[in-house]
C-alpha cells in the first residue's frame, strides 16, 4: 500500500518541507486507509496531512542531536559523525 516512512532525524543535510510533507502523508495514508480519500473524506484527509507535517516540524526543532549520533543520508545510508 504505501512505501515506508524514512526517518528524518539526523540527515546528512537538513530535512526540507518537501520530505515533511512526504512523511506526513505516508502517515496519513498508512493509518486511513487511503491512497487517495473520496471527496466526502478529502478535507479530513488533508487537515491530518497538515497537523501531522506541523507536529513533525516541531517535534525535529525540539530534538537534542547527540554526538557520535548516526547520520542518515537522504538515500538512507547510515554513518557516524566523528567528533
Amino acid at each position: 500500500m504505501c512505501r515506508s516512512i524514512k526517518p528524518l532525524r539526523n540527515m546528512d543535510h537538513p530535512v526540507t518541507e518537501q520530505e515533511i510533507y512526504e512523511a506526513a502523508l505516508q502517515y496519513v495514508r498508512k493509518v486511513s486507509g487511503y491512497r487517495k480519500p473520496s471527496k466526502a473524506n478529502e478535507e479530513a484527509f488533508n487537515k491530518a496531512i497538515e497537523e501531522v507535517a506541523n507536529s513533525t516540524r516541531k517535534i525535529l526543532a525540539n530534538l537534542k542531536t547527540v554526538e557520535g549520533a548516526v547520520l542518515r543520508s537522504s538515500k538512507g545510508h547510515k554513518s557516524k559523525v566523528s567528533a
